[in-house]
């Protein structure tokens, strides 16, 4: 998986008295001293070939980390002992990119193809279905690469990390895992009739690999393109790592196999372990695979940036257009400033602080300066303090830019610096920000784990210090020392960034961006052809070769379908207890208001839910309750400032929000609840604080005012903005949201409310005159939008110690709202058509596709052999069929039991027809396949890595609260998955998917080409997206061959 990142929206030998301690005893110690340093190794000290440099307790973040280094390869490795169950193993390397081929990202694909030890094909999806791990992936960073797991599980645990090692270290890079994964050239479709004309479409040569087709798809999205330019031009040394698709196709085989002896080497390894499993184990396990290395010398280069000494520099590429920005408004620039070393961790803190008080919330200074000046839509990809490596990046831009106004987004970002340093930062901002620091370090999360490891490898990769970073409160008191100085902030502010050594960074629109795109690829698929043809007597060799290489590619991987993975470890169902613990939660009354509580340590916190439930509301109003929720955090009081509000709640709450809420009942598909949910969190001595900012901003929220309208069109540009490239990045959830709409009462409210039909609306709304009628609406959603009565219900997790407080709290806060109020009724006239073919034009060089069929109730006995179903279809069928032959980025089945909905997706697939066909013939496949006892254990041990995935004290009994899943019939549910039997899956497979069509709604979302025909049963709908037909290209590239 390709990672980008964004900084906006860390001698003693042999007679050593620790060695003389055996490592049965170091393992057996008591779970309460994990943290304590006594119980491990002294700085110097070996253990298991590896010697411990260094130890650090943190009690702020109540953990224990240790550095140790591998004595034989010079590998480093950090260890951070926590009282935490849920453990975390990451490998690392340095892999500065060498050129914009995406070798970096290609490896990271093809390690896990295969291995020395574990040499079956695919071995890394082969062990999601034979671990109960809650996180499973491998990273590819600008210049690291990473491969990390977490599961609870102490022999998932020593499986996982005998898989991962032995995958990076001792790979075995098959050249037709290189094809398949990277990129090769062949016939469209590798069955097709080889006497039939070369040109004809399933004849016709492509390019294929599942990268290649995975950066098509990342190149679509805009918002990463101005991103990776940008990187290209102010670090030149630092080639993409991903893969541009021109250059992707340059890649050799034999460079792979170099690019990985090079760097996949524990000498350029960074290993990283988390949790409360025992240290020593992990040195010995990881100590045994290490030990096969000698050290040799690493590419550590730590890559520079351009300078910017000598003054502003300027840059002007060209890009894509927006189809829902007005056609006046497409420009993105971008200003930045580079901030050198920084000489300590207090300073980059600072700095941190320094840009959150400048962009964060909708009375930031440059917010106010830039976007609410009319100068842009929104904040480019790139603004923001990006600290992750070692020379700091700050950045201002802006998206939706019009032409005469590129000039003046630079001028405005100065004018708002300068007025900012001679105005100052009021104190009540700064310590919101610290009080923000605050409650996240008393947040306890069920994935703190991978989230520290994810904040400080990219860091150790390009010389911070990890135990720098670590060290929170030491930074937090300094920044406070320093800050006490009048002017500390001013002053930074001054120091870096009121200065034009810059770099502007601007991308034009180009309405040929496309076409020129496709023309490229066109010429370059002829040159490499041509490239091949040399290589043989005449051009039909080549093609000849081309088609049988091909179906050799494809042989390997039918007979990998259906490999022995004997060899691969597993844990096994008989680990998952059949009994889940009980997280007790008791309900009570206060007045007609139901209220759930779930009684547990929060640290100090108190977590706030509620849903106002709504009856019969119209279409009109349901579609702007999305509207309703980010204007109430924009627009202010007639009493306050948006500003003044944000505030008090940075001062006040771990923040608030608000959001349209559905849910299908677990006993029957026709009935369901929707509303309004509210939420947030506060230390308990400010939930009265929590409770009257939500009232303020709901109840008291002034839509009349003189900036109400204008700042309600904001919100809809900036929405209309970012929608294309949202669906870019996820178009596979909007193309299984839109095939559900016509299955389920609730389908059709998730589409109006977070789907295509969303999307169009708030493009369609930007662009209107006047959006007064707009308001109206608003004004009556607000009129009934929270009350005090029996549409009202609440639940609250806390401490025991502080119930009767709560209790307190919301029985004033409830008297203080209006009382059984009733929302507007009327028609819901919209609705979205069963058993039908949708296609959606949307300008991406990829596709994204959905399948869906209604199945059964929540309760419904068949609904567990469904679950199981969707992955035994996912692991066993789909992933091979879509993705290793198909070579769609990703592909597979979902069962949602609570929706009563089956189906199928695709994301970024070259080949949209052949996937609808393995859908369609996917129950077949499933009713006539032989499954045996381990197909069905692996599907069930997947299941349950989701059920049995830990879960944060803030979330328990929310299962329960939001969709009335109680735990009896989640426990039921437990039992029925567990029980589930090879009849059941072919029962409901012959039930639900053997006419899949005839029964079910079909979405895609791509560009449009000549196979999408009315006549065929297609309905196309027009987002304001569409792009022109594009013809099959055979006659270009025939024409560009023969040059």
């Amino acid at each position: 998986m390709l990672r980008v990142s964004r900084s906006s929206l860390g001698g003693l030998r042999g007679k050593a008295p620790f060695l003389r301690t055996s490592s049965a005893a170091i393992s057996g110690r008591g779970y309460a001293t994990v943290t304590d340093l006594n119980s491990y190794p002294q700085p110097g000290e070996q253990l298991h070939g590896f010697t411990l440099t260094r130890a650090k307790h943190v009690p702020e973040l109540e953990l224990t980390a240790l550095e140790l280094r591998h004595d034989r390869t010079g590998a480093d490795y950090l260890h951070i002992a926590r009282d935490d169950t849920n453990n975390v193993f990451s490998i690392g390397f340095k892999t500065n990119p060498p050129d914009d081929t995406g070798v970096p990202h290609i490896l990271e694909h093809t390690t896990l193809c295969g291995s020395e030890k574990y040499p079956v094909r695919d071995p890394f999806f082969k062990m999601l279905p034979r671990s109960l791990s809650n996180f499973m992936n491998a990273f590819t960073s600008a210049d690291h690469t990473t491969y990390p797991f977490a599961t609870t599980n102490a022999q998932d645990y020593k499986n996982l990390m005998s898989v991962y090692l032995d995958a990076t270290l001792h790979p075995m890079l098959d050249a037709n895992d290189f094809t398949q994964e990277g990129w090769r050239i062949g016939p469209e479709n590798p069955k097709a009739d080889p006497s039939a004309d070369p040109t004809s479409t399933e004849s016709r040569l492509v390019f294929k690999g599942v990268v290649y087709n995975e950066m098509k798809g990342q190149m679509s999205d805009a918002g990463y393109l101005y991103y990776i330019r940008f990187q290209d031009h102010l670090f030149p040394s630092l080639n993409n790592s991903g893969g541009d698709p021109q250059k992707i196709t340059d890649l050799t085989h034999e460079q792979l196999r170099n690019f990985h002896k090079e760097h996949y080497h524990p000498s350029n390894a960074k290993l990283f372990t988390y949790g409360d499993m025992p240290l020593a184990d992990h040195l010995k396990d990881i100590g045994e695979q290490l030990n096969k290395f000698e050290r040799i010398e690493v590419d550590n280069d730590i890559k520079k940036p351009i300078s910017l000494s000598d003054g502003p520099k300027y840059i002007t590429v060209m890009g894509p257009t927006d189809p829902l920005v007005p056609q006046d408004a497409q420009y993105k620039t971008s200003t930045t400033w580079l901030v050198g070393e920084v000489p300590d961790m207090m300073e980059r803190f600072s700095l941190n602080i320094l840009s959150s008080l400048l962009f964060s919330g909708y009375g930031s200074p440059l917010y106010r300066g830039l976007i609410e000046a009319g100068l842009g839509s929104d904040y480019s990809p790139n603004t923001g303090f990006d600290d992750a490596g070692k020379y700091p990046v700050f950045s201002v831009g802006l998206t939706g830019v019009k032409k005469d106004d590129v000039p003046k987004v630079k001028a405005a970002i100065f004018q708002t610096l300068s007025d900012v340093k001679e105005k100052g930062f009021d104190r009540i901002k700064v310590d919101g920000i610290l009080h923000q620091l605050e409650l996240g370090l008393k947040h306890k999360t069920a994935n703190f784990g991978m989230g520290i490891m994810q904040r400080l490898k990219p860091g150790w990769f390009n010389g911070i210090d990890p135990f720098e970073s670590l060290a929170w409160q030491e930074t937090v008191d300094a920044f406070k020392r320093n800050y006490a100085e009048k002017g500390y902030l001013e002053g930074l502010l001054d120091k870096y960034y009121l200065n034009d050594k810059t770099l502007t960074f601007t991308m034009e629109p180009s309405q040929t961006y496309g076409q020129e795109l496709a023309e490229e690829e066109t010429q370059r698929l002829a040159s490499k052809i041509l490239e091949a043809t040399k290589q043989f007597p005449s051009e039909e060799d080549a093609h000849k070769h081309l088609a049988e290489r091909e179906l050799e590619l494809l042989k390997v991987q039918e007979k990998a379908s259906d490999q022995d993975v004997s060899c691969l470890p597993t844990v096994h169902v008989a680990d998952i207890p059949r009994q889940k613990e009980r997280k007790e939660v008791r309900d009570s009354l206060l007045g007609s208001v139901k209220v759930q509580w779930r009684e547990a340590p929060t640290n100090g916190l108190t977590y706030f839910r509620a849903v106002n439930s709504f009856e019969n509301l119209p279409d009109e109003l349901r579609e702007v309750v999305p509207l309703f929720c980010d204007s109430i955090m924009r627009l202010g009081t007639k009493k306050q400032t948006m500003e003044q509000l944000e505030e008090q709640i940075k001062l006040k709450t771990g923040g608030i929000s608000v959001g349209y809420h559905t849910s299908t009942s677990p006993l029957t598909l026709s009935t369901y609840e929707e509303g309004l949910a509210m939420s947030g969190r506060a230390l308990d001595r400010n939930v009265p604080a929590m409770y009257e900012l939500l009232r303020t901003v709901i109840t008291e929220t002034d839509f009349d005012g003189p900036e109400a309208e204008k700042n309600i069109r904001q919100l809809l540009q900036t929405s209309a903005s970012g929608a294309v490239d949202a669906i870019a990045s996820s178009g596979h959830s909007y193309a299984m949201r839109f095939a559900q709409a016509g299955l389920s009462p609730v389908g059709r409210l998730r589409e109006q409310t977070s789907g295509l039909f969303q999307v169009k609306l708030a493009a369609s709304l930007a662009s209107q005159e006047s959006l007064r009628d707009v308001i109206d609406k608003l004004k009556a959603i607000q009129s009934f939008a929270v009350s005090n009565g029996n549409r009202m219900r609440v639940a609250l997790n806390c401490g025991a110690e502080s119930v009767g407080s709560n209790e307190a709290a919301l029985q004033h806060f409830l008297s203080s709202l209006p009382k059984d109020l009733r929302n507007t009724e009327g028609m819901n006239v919209s609705s979205y058509p069963r058993n039908s073919k949708t296609f959606f034009p949307l300008p991406y060089q990829v596709y994204y596709s959905a399948l869906a069929v209604p199945t059964v109730p929540y309760v419904d006995t068949a609904g567990p052999a469904l679950q199981i179903l969707s992955q035994l279809l996912t692991h066993k069928h789909l992933h091979h069929e879509i993705r290793e032959k198909g070579g769609a980025y990703g592909g597979g089945a979902f069962a949602r039991g609570l929706d009563g909905v089956f189906g199928f997706y695709s994301y970024r697939d070259p080949n949209p027809q052949n996937t609808l066909k393995i859908m369609k013939n996917a129950g077949s496949w499933a009713v006539n396949r032989n499954w045996t006892d381990r197909n069905i254990e692996e599907a069930k041990l997947s299941v349950f890595q989701g059920i049995d995935a830990p879960e944060s004290v803030s979330q328990e009994g929310m299962t329960r609260f939001l969709s009335g899943v109680d735990e009896t019939m989640a426990q039921r549910k437990r039992e029925m998955l567990l029980d589930v039997t090879a009849k059941d899956v072919k029962e409901v497979a012959e039930r639900f998917l053997l006419e899949p069509f005839s029964n079910g709604n079909t979405a895609i979302l791509g560009e449009r080409k000549d196979w999408i025909q009315a006549t065929d049963g297609w309905e196309l709908r027009d987002l304001g997206m569409e792009a022109p037909i594009v013809e099959e290209a055979n006659d270009d590239l025939a024409a560009a061959a023969a040059q």
